[in-house]
C-alpha cells in the first residue's frame, strides 16, 4: 500500500474524509452527547486519545498479528485503552465521567476507532498512523464541538457552560451568556435537534465542496491550451 503524504492525511482527516460529516461514523455519541460544548469536548478528547493510541499500538504489532485474529486483537487493544481513559476520568474528572456515562465505554465499539486501526494503521508505519489518528480524531472532535456549540446556543442561550467539568474551578468564569432572559428551546437539546444540526453542517460542507469544484473547473478552462481554428475556404485560391 502506497503511503499517503502528510498533506493528504491532514486534508482527509479534517475535511475530505471527515468521520462525522463524510463517513457518518460514530453517530450515536455524536448525536447523544453534543448537547453542550463541554460534553462534546470531553468526549472528543477521550476519543482522540483512544484513536491515536490504538493507531500507534496497531502499527507497532501489525507484522506480528495473523490475519485470522486481526479484528479481535485490535478490539482488545482499543478496549484496554478505553479502560485506561475511563479510570483516568473517574480519578480526575468524575463529574464529567458521570455526565458522559455509557458513551465512554462505548468508544470500544466506535466505528471510527476500529475502522482507522484496520484500514490505515495496520498497513502503515508509526508516524503516518499517529498522524492519521490525530487528524481523524481532530476532525471528529471539531464536528462534536461545532454541533455542541450550536445546540447549546440555540437551546440555552449560552456558550462554554460547565467547562469546569474538564478544566477545573478556573473555567467557571468561561461561560458566556449570549442571550439574557432566554427561554430554553428544548428541541435543540434533544436528539432530534442534533439530527437537524448535523444535517445543516453536512449541507454546508456540500455547498462549500460544490463551490470549490466550480472554481477549480473555471480555472482549468481558463488555463487550458486553445487549439488552432480551422478555416474552411471555398472557391479558387489565387
Amino acid at each position: 500500500m502506497a503511503t499517503k503524504s502528510v498533506r493528504e492525511i491532514v486534508y482527509e482527516g479534517l475535511w475530505k474524509n471527515n468521520p462525522g460529516l463524510v463517513q457518518l461514523l460514530g453517530l450515536c455519541p455524536l448525536l447523544a452527547v453534543s448537547a453542550t460544548v463541554a460534553n462534546a469536548l470531553g468526549l472528543g478528547i477521550a476519543t482522540a486519545l483512544v484513536l491515536t493510541g490504538s493507531n500507534l499500538a496497531v502499527s507497532l504489532v501489525r507484522h506480528y498479528v495473523p490475519d485470522t485474529i486481526r479484528i479481535p486483537a485490535f478490539v482488545m487493544v482499543i478496549a484496554s485503552l478505553v479502560t485506561c481513559i475511563e479510570l483516568l476520568m473517574q480519578a480526575f474528572t468524575y463529574e464529567l465521567y458521570q455526565v458522559l456515562g455509557i458513551f465512554i465505554p462505548l468508544i470500544v465499539t466506535n466505528c471510527v476507532v476500529l475502522g482507522r486501526a484496520d484500514a490505515f494503521a495496520s498497513k502503515n508505519g508509526l508516524f503516518h498512523s499517529a498522524l492519521d489518528g490525530i487528524m481523524m480524531s481532530l476532525g471528529f472532535a471539531l464536528i462534536l464541538v461545532l454541533l455542541g456549540g450550536m445546540r447549546e446556543l440555540i437551546g440555552q442561550g449560552t456558550l462554554f457552560a460547565n467547562m469546569d467539568l474538564i478544566f477545573g474551578p478556573m473555567a467557571k468564569s468561561w461561560e458566556i451568556q449570549v442571550f439574557t432572559d432566554y427561554p430554553d428551546f428544548l428541541f435543540a437539546m434533544l436528539p432530534p435537534g442534533a439530527f437537524v444540526g448535523l444535517g445543516l453542517l453536512i449541507a454546508l460542507k456540500n455547498i462549500i465542496d460544490a463551490r470549490i469544484k466550480r472554481i477549480q473547473a473555471s480555472r482549468q478552462s481558463e488555463t487550458a491550451p486553445r487549439g488552432s481554428r480551422r478555416v474552411r475556404v471555398t472557391g479558387p485560391i489565387s
